[in-house]
């Protein structure tokens, strides 16, 4: 967006941009925030500007417009040569550009008509990987068929979008049912929907999931859209909604040698009262009190959003065939698993979500 107009003021510039929004934009803020040789490393893209030690007094000397208001440049007092801010830059930081598009699509089962599947080979190369990103974004997750079912086809696509985590499964894992294990994954019982890591301070954003022997009746993976589970609870009792979003529910981990614990609502808000993690896992969740009234009211709340998770409307199912990977956005998709029997043999592995949204963004992409 470019600049139409400019306006000196003694501690700030105002400046209107050609769809005439306007923008005050404070001296001590632009100088902070000069992109030359001076002020900014480009190879490392960090600030060189010792912001300290900035006289709060500088000031404007000049300024002017450069290539149709493409540019503002201006003269500062404590600096020889002229500083060049692009109008996009000014633009895009702007507090009157609204809210960053959220690039999703909420659902439930009779929204998914449309194949989010991709094979294998085509997910790997770059318009297929892209195209891989974009239904993450949009649906929470994507299926990938073709695959050979084993760890290394995992491996090769959480390489592309980042890297694999480590955490107390390892890191890239491979399991089956077990009950000496010391979580319900590893049983052949039903898996009611649910986030993992809710007893981690920052849960995994995205999982993986490729079954790579399937010999057994039963299994359906499930997925639900917890993003979609917010938008009804928040359009019918708001009261809920509050609750679901304020009320800090811990999540713990107790056994195999550790002893995991961390809180959140089950709807984490950002500063603007968008959603921007669902995490619930009534499995891991801790035991934890509130007062009489806000007890009652916590159940209420809580009962709703499970109903509405284990309702198969909400649910899109699959019986997984081996070859097949499911990516899912753990901070906004519920998982599950009917029960099953036979045996029925799985590997996978967790990405960090700030590892996902910066591939989104190196795409173009919004990863919420």
């Amino acid at each position: 967006m470019q600049i139409k107009n400019i306006k000196i003021h003694p501690k700030k510039i105002k400046v209107l941009f050609k769809n005439k929004k306007s923008e005050n934009f404070t001296n001590i803020w632009l100088r902070d925030h000069i992109f030359n040789e001076e002020n900014w490393d480009f190879v490392t893209n960090q600030r060189k500007t010792f912001t300290a030690v900035l006289d709060p007094k500088t000031f404007i000397k000049k300024a002017k417009t450069e290539e149709n208001g493409k540019y503002l440049i201006l003269e500062w007092s404590d600096q020889k040569k002229l500083a060049k801010y692009s109008s996009k830059f000014l633009y895009d930081v702007s507090k009157n550009n609204g809210l960053k598009k959220i690039f999703h699509k909420t659902w439930e089962k009779k929204d998914m008509t449309k194949n989010i599947s991709l094979k294998f080979n085509r997910a790997i190369t770059k318009e297929g990987f892209k195209i891989l990103l974009k239904n993450i974004c949009t649906y929470g997750f994507c299926l990938i068929t073709n695959c050979k079912p084993n760890k290394n086809s995992v491996k090769k696509i959480a390489n592309k979008i980042g890297y694999i985590r480590q955490s107390i499964f390892g890191g890239l894992w491979s399991f089956e049912a077990n009950n000496k294990m010391s979580d319900s994954a590893y049983s052949k019982s039903e898996l009611r929907p649910h986030t993992d890591s809710t007893y981690s301070n920052d849960a995994p954003g995205l999982q993986l999931l490729l079954c790579c022997e399937y010999n057994a009746k039963g299994g359906e993976s499930i997925l639900v859209d917890g993003f979609k589970i917010a938008e009804k609870i928040k359009k019918k009792n708001k009261k809920f909604f509050k609750i679901l979003s304020s009320i800090e529910v811990p999540g713990n981990y107790l056994g195999d040698g550790v002893f995991l614990q961390a809180q959140r609502p089950i709807f984490r808000l950002d500063k603007k009262d968008r959603i921007i993690q669902v995490s619930f896992n009534n499995y891991d969740r801790a035991p934890f009190r509130l007062d009489e009234k806000k007890t009652l009211e916590f159940y209420n709340a809580l009962r709703k959003f499970d109903l509405i998770a284990n309702d198969k409307k909400s649910q899109w199912r699959r019986v997984l065939k081996p070859g097949e990977l499911l990516i899912i956005n753990n901070w906004r998709v519920l998982h599950g698993r009917s029960k099953f029997k036979g045996s029925r043999k799985m590997s996978g592995c967790y990405i960090n979500k700030e590892d996902f949204d910066s591939m989104c963004k190196l795409n173009s992409l919004s990863s919420y």
